[in-house]
């Protein structure tokens, strides 16, 4: 089953307080008053395919808006791919589409449940939905749309990905030769400089971070060694040398406590806690003493030391803030000039790699070229009997195919869309068409073109058919209503010729309730649909709905 739009909701969004919509295949003509809130349809669908988005939209008193699409139908599988990469479930017949905006500013979306990206949702939204608005043909008139239009019929899509990747290897390449291929002095004084470079850093001996650590910790104690010797000896000095040492003052009270022990036994806990205290001194003065003779007061190491920290220091502030990345600058330096030193090797082998990547481009530009050579003509001849569908009866179209004076990134080629609306008038490019209704049809000729091609499943018309009447109208509506043959096709449109053609019909309404502004939808069928069409003629009089009643029936 053909994947199709089948529910949108929308809550606080402008006027609308809550909408919920629901849809069927086919051509759906959406109408309404000017004013009414048509807009506020194509602006929820542009919030879901990922345009930014401001708290302006938010519905005066609301804190939250959102809105939420469901899409159903087996086509949807092909997607899973572009799904499981964003690290979403795959879908098996439903996708549901979701997008908040709190008054707050907070933007959140979502892809079945799952929170995404808003890239990701306008990725997957470019696949889903294809949204075309008045002022859109603008973009027809760009040589890039044009030829981005050629590719799509022709379905290139794969040559134009291998082609750019080519190319893409081809501009590296030759960036890589050109910055190789510098002046000699430039060179020299490069070299000179990476010399200087490795051979600092390769005399310093470096080990790794390891070294830094215990270089710096011995530094340390080694250039304090004199006053924690003073600090050590005056410890053990008060402890246990001078004439009032602590320990020959417990020897005193040691005694004392004897003596009152021979009269009370219950004091010998008491003397042998003391004792131990004693016993435990006694070993903290002999440790301090034995440590004062450990430390080494040799001012050569002391110098070594203290000279290794400060190259330490050196090459950390020039080459990095540790000694590994010392290291890794050296390593990167040696590669640098052994590149500049192999320079002629070096470009031997890029120019080899250039010819064959060149190569590579010429052949992939080539068939490119033939693939759109074949399609232009048949696109031109497509498009001529769209144009001749809807009113240009005698009209010429003709995709015209050039070559570039340099292969881009688009490959060799260049294309231009010419256009004679009137018999015995030249050719012209699009961008000398001045009339909004030319272009409007030919925009909807081109879709045309292109539909069976286009594998996007819903199609969004956003009153392109504006400045458009009469039996040109009738030709508009019945293309749309061939478009959604193929494709599920939402018109926004102010031609009672296109809406009574239409598979459905939804009418957009502005009510007002308790002194606020509402915008509502509703489908409309048999009568109501006859008094739409009237309302769209120019009033409900009796002629109106004579002539809807004839609209609608000439659909059937």
């Amino acid at each position: 089953m053909p994947a199709v739009l089948t529910l949108l909701r929308i809550k606080n969004l402008a006027l609308v307080e809550e909408l919920e919509w629901q849809m069927g295949p086919g051509f759906i003509a959406v109408t309404g008053e000017t004013g009414a809130g048509k807009s506020i349809i194509i602006g929820a669908l542009q919030l879901l395919l990922g345009e930014r988005a401001d708290k302006s939209l938010i519905r005066t008193g609301a804190d939250l808006c959102t809105v939420e699409a469901v899409f159903s139908g087996n086509d949807l599988q092909k997607l899973n791919p572009q799904l499981v990469e964003a690290g979403i479930e795959p879908c098996e017949n439903e996708l549901i589409l979701k997008r908040s905006l709190s008054s707050t500013g907070t933007n959140r979306q979502f892809i079945n449940s799952s929170p995404t990206t808003l890239s990701a949702l306008k990725n997957l939204g470019d696949d889903l939905v294809d949204l075309h608005g008045p002022h859109d043909h603008q973009s027809l008139l760009s040589p890039e749309t044009q030829l981005i239009l050629l590719d799509s019929f022709a379905r290139a899509e794969e040559r134009v990905a291998e082609y750019r990747n080519h190319y893409r290897q081809l501009q590296t390449l030759l960036a890589e030769h050109s910055a190789l291929n510098t002046a000699e002095t430039a060179r020299e004084q490069e070299l000179d400089l990476l010399r200087h470079q490795i051979n600092e850093i390769k005399s310093a001996n470096l080990v790794a971070d390891e070294e830094e650590e215990e270089i710096e910790k011995r530094y340390k104690l080694t250039s304090n060694s004199k006053r924690l010797i003073e600090l050590a000896s005056a410890t053990a000095n008060k402890l246990s040398e001078a004439d009032d040492s602590v320990l020959s003052q417990l020897a005193e009270t040691q005694r004392l406590l004897r003596e009152l022990e021979k009269i009370d036994n219950s004091i010998a806990q008491f003397s042998a806690a003391h004792a131990a205290s004693v016993i435990e001194l006694s070993e903290i003065a002999r440790a301090l003493s034995a440590y004062t003779e450990k430390l080494d007061l040799d001012p050569e190491q002391l110098a070594a030391l203290e000279q290794r920290v400060s190259l330490f220091e050196t090459l950390k502030r020039k080459y990095g803030g540790s000694i590994t990345e010392v290291i890794a600058f050296g390593k990167r330096a040696a590669e640098r000039m052994q590149k500049i030193v192999g320079r002629d090797a070096e470009l031997e082998r890029l120019v080899k790699e250039i010819e064959n990547v060149r190569s590579h481009v010429n052949r992939a530009g080539e068939a490119l070229r033939r693939l759109r050579t074949k399609a232009a003509p048949k696109l031109s001849e497509n498009i001529r009997r769209n144009l001749r569908d809807l009113g240009f009866r005698q009209s010429e179209f003709e995709a015209k195919l050039g070559a570039l004076d340099e292969p881009r990134a688009s490959g060799f080629d260049a294309v231009e869309l010419l256009f004679s609306p009137n018999p015995g008038e030249p050719l012209k490019p699009l961008r000398a068409i001045a009339s909004s209704g030319e272009i409007s049809r030919l925009m909807l000729a081109i879709k045309s073109a292109l539909a069976a091609h286009d594998a996007i499943p819903l199609l969004v018309f956003d009153e392109i058919d504006t400045n458009v009447g009469g039996e040109i109208a009738h030709a508009v509506g019945a293309k749309m209503l061939t478009l959604g043959h193929d494709h599920q096709l939402i018109c926004i449109t102010h031609l009672p010729q296109v809406a009574a053609i239409a598979s459905s019909h939804f009418v957009v309404t502005k009510d007002v309730s308790r002194g606020r502004t509402f915008s509502n939808l509703r489908k409309v069928t048999g009568k109501m649909r006859q008094e739409e069409i009237a309302r769209m003629l120019g009033g409900k009089s009796e002629s109106a709905l004579k002539l809807a009643a004839s609209l609608l029936k000439h659909r059937a």
